[in-house]
């Protein structure tokens, strides 16, 4: 049963723990009318990293505005959405950049729309 401040509540959802071993992050935006098998099949050909391993993948459109994780669990393939209403997330990797290892909490500061990846400086910037 729901509480009555239900609404008001942050959402109880999963989030990836400590016990997670890798975080890939893929270097392109990605078409996301691809669902399960179409990410599989990037993951095996570009990051280039057996799809049933103990990781986590994680994809973001080009707008940024949505992500999508997908995981292999026991005996099938499970595929996780976030869609930002009005916002965009804040990392993505450059084009032709391999695929960057996150940690559990650098993905979560993903999901929270930190930016988990250092940045290089502005040019110029010297602190």
């Amino acid at each position: 049963m729901l509480s009555s401040n239900f609404f008001l509540e942050p959402a109880v959802m999963m989030r990836p723990d400590a016990k997670v071993e890798k975080v890939y992050l893929y270097p392109k935006p990605v078409d996301f009318r691809k669902s399960i098998d179409g990410l599989a099949a990037l993951v095996e050909l570009d990051i280039k990293v057996a799809v049933f391993d103990p990781v986590l993948f994680v994809f973001l459109n080009r707008a940024r505005s949505r992500v999508k994780i997908l995981y292999w669990e026991r005996n099938g393939f499970c595929l996780w959405l976030k869609r930002l209403e009005a916002e965009r997330f804040k990392s993505h990797p450059e084009p032709g950049e391999d695929a960057i290892v996150l940690t559990a909490q650098e993905l979560n500061w993903l999901l929270d729309r930190y930016r988990p990846v250092a940045q290089p400086a502005a040019p110029g910037f010297d602190p």
